[in-house]
């Protein structure tokens, strides 16, 4: 495949629009809501109607026509200078929406998709439980027929996008029967929100990520048609370990955009902060770190391009996501410190974006895998099991 990484100027002219909202848009209000702990609704709702939610997905159900590059185009945009609104369009269209459209039917995903992409609902994607995070196969959460209804027990945490006023539905990996081994056998199921039983806990109160959607799910005895489930029966392990490798090349573009967005405010603040009668960018020692912030942005964004380029075209992409997203969140939390310390004490302030960034970009190298699953996953790649 090329290594050209160099965008089209369809994407070209995305990553404009998308910059140009972020500036003009999310900028402006979004330090506010941080501090609040609130949700952007406004903001999500000109995402909508922008098309950010439907960039992937073929204009029949709803969508933009896009690709998944597109998708991680306006990530890493909205990242530069917001991580809670990135992470939000993020969940919705990787993790809410994905799974319908890749594994669901088609009445599946004409119900839902349209509202999804248009950003009048929100999807959610319950994998994750208390006792089982990094080990997803250690599901304890339930669901058993009963007559023309599964009956869901269980709960799960760290859910985005679950508990908001827009949030339509939730779809939640649940153990439906286990093998002769008594190895579980997994299935994914979409819960509608508002479903009796189904109980959205407060918000978490988190060290970043704010303005962004995040709770723990509860399920007693909870009933959905035997409809609502997404693909075959007991294929819900194979569905998610996709959706993660598809959602990894999204955090790796977030990632990156939070990397590139230290190197802006920096590249900014060494220029107008003066000390000792000179701005403080004239010095060497600035200037060697801001090049090597912008070194590691620079090569991140060819990272999850180049794995996001392997996944549009069909080929094999496991490896380069993993890499992906291994590197560029070490690269983002390596970003937000440098550029935490070329701001000194204003770096320390919540006044300036840095703080928010520092806040943030820590659970780039936890969530969707950590960085230990993807040296693990790397591992295996080179055809290692252990």
């Amino acid at each position: 495949m090329s290594l050209d990484h160099r965008l089209t100027p369809e994407h070209e002219e995305l990553r404009r629009t998308v910059e140009a909202f972020a500036h003009d848009v999310v900028a402006p209000k979004i330090g506010d809501l941080y501090e609040r702990h609130e949700f952007p609704y406004e903001i999500v709702a000109e995402m909508g109607r922008m098309g950010l939610f439907g960039l992937p997905f073929p204009e029949e159900y709803g969508g933009m026509g896009g690709d998944y590059l597109a998708l991680g185009i306006a990530l890493e945009e909205l990242a530069r200078v917001d991580s809670s609104v990135a992470i939000t369009l993020e969940a919705g269209v990787s993790l809410g929406a994905m799974p319908l459209y890749l594994f669901g039917s088609e009445e599946q995903k004409r119900e839902w998709l349209p509202r999804m992409c248009s950003g009048e609902i929100l999807g959610a994607f319950g994998l994750t439980e208390p006792g089982a995070g990094s080990d997803a196969g250690g599901t304890r959460t339930t669901a058993v027929k009963d007559g023309d209804e599964w009956v869901i027990n269980g709960s799960k945490c760290f859910i985005t996008n679950s508990g908001t006023d827009i949030t339509g539905l939730v779809t939640v990996t649940a153990v439906t029967s286990r093998k002769a081994d008594g190895r579980p056998e997994i299935s994914s199921i979409i819960v509608p929100s508002g479903t009796p039983g189904f109980t959205v806990a407060a918000p978490y109160s988190k060290v970043g990520w704010n303005s962004s959607d995040t709770r723990e799910l509860s399920f007693d005895n909870v009933r959905v048609p035997l409809a609502n489930l997404v693909g075959a029966e007991g294929r819900g392990y194979a569905q998610f370990l996709r959706i993660l490798d598809e959602g990894r090349i999204a955090i790796s573009a977030l990632a990156t955009g939070l990397a590139q967005g230290c190197v802006d405010e920096s590249v900014k603040y060494a220029k107008e902060r003066h000390a000792f009668g000179k701005a403080i960018g004239d010095n060497q020692a600035i200037q060697f770190k801001l090049a090597d912030m912008e070194m590691r942005a620079h090569m991140a964004r060819i990272g999850w391009r180049d794995a996001a380029s392997r996944l549009v075209a069909g080929e094999p992409f496991k490896k380069e996501a993993a890499i992906a997203k291994l590197y560029s969140s070490t690269v983002a939390v390596d970003n937000a410190r440098e550029a935490t310390q070329i701001h000194g004490g204003y770096g320390f302030m919540n006044e300036y974006p840095v703080a928010r960034m520092w806040r943030d970009s820590k659970i780039l190298e936890i969530g969707e895998g950590t960085s230990e699953v993807q040296r693990m996953l790397i591992a295996r790649e080179l055809g290692f099991t252990a």
